[in-house]
């Protein structure tokens, strides 16, 4: 194993026993509302802090841009992409659907992925050309070929609405033309699940780096395609993310080209 992924499954253990911890004292956790639906609890503050306190504690110099502390620059060319609590509302409801995630990008491109469920004790993990794990077992992307007998997760709009007339174009289809879709409430989860083969595809509007960056590693490291909502690789960039098995991309992406315009594709 890579010391950047070893040291990044050490930082999402170290992360997810936090979280773990406070799960049945929910009630009496600092709780912030960020913007509307968006919040940030003590837990996510303290799972990051434990995250870039072992990050600093072997590679001092390097970049971290996290959700709650924001970007930590430096003249090194690896920086290191944090999510500590990702499903934070799901959380703070006790709801069992949520996750840590750290990835780790070198000269721009995205390298390691750790993708945590402290519930389940799963550990997702991928190192470029070296395939994806789920506790230290190889998985890939599943072998479903038709769009009609497909199992897709996606994520609502919950505080940002001025896309959701799109989204609910391209829900509709997918919901009267698959098998059925999900909405459990961690992106980073989703991606994990597509590169495991729980779920053979998965898309959604508007995210930040945090919330996918390992996951896309995870999927294309198990075998899986990612793109943005035009085909390209600007998922970080965009926010727009599509994850599935190589079958059904190109349904997947007649679809997003037919229900959303152009100008939220991009």
């Amino acid at each position: 194993m890579h010391p950047i992924l070893n040291v990044a499954i050490m930082a999402a253990r170290e992360a997810g026993e936090i979280i773990t911890r406070y799960l049945d004292n929910i009630d009496r956790l600092t709780v912030e509302e960020k913007s509307k639906n968006n919040f940030v609890s003590e837990v996510d503050k303290l799972a990051e802090q434990a995250i870039i306190r072992t990050i600093r504690k072997y590679y001092p110099d390097h970049q971290v841009l996290a959700e709650e502390s924001g970007r930590q620059a430096s003249k090194s060319e690896v920086e290191w992409i944090i999510d500590p609590l990702d499903g934070t509302t799901n959380y703070l409801h006790q709801f069992p659907q949520f996750s840590v995630s750290i990835a780790v990008k070198e000269k721009g491109r995205l390298m390691h992925a750790v993708v945590f469920d402290p519930v389940r004790d799963e550990m997702f993990h991928a190192t470029r050309g070296s395939g994806a794990r789920l506790n230290n077992r190889r998985i890939r992307v599943s072998e479903q070929k038709n769009i009609k007998h497909a199992l897709l997760a996606t994520g609502f709009p919950y505080y940002e609405f001025d896309y959701i007339d799109a989204y609910l174009a391209s829900f509709k289809h997918f919901m009267l033309n698959t098998a059925g879709i999900r909405r459990a409430g961690s992106a980073a989860l989703d991606l994990a699940y597509v590169a495991a083969g729980r779920v053979d595809g998965y898309w959604e509007f508007n995210l930040k780096p945090w919330d996918i960056a390992a996951g896309i590693l995870l999927v294309q490291e198990a075998g899986g395609l990612c793109t943005d909502f035009s085909g390209g690789e600007n998922m970080l960039e965009s926010g727009n993310v599509l994850a599935c098995t190589p079958k059904l991309m190109k349904d997947m992406a007649q679809t997003l080209a037919q229900t959303i315009p152009s100008e939220l594709r991009k």
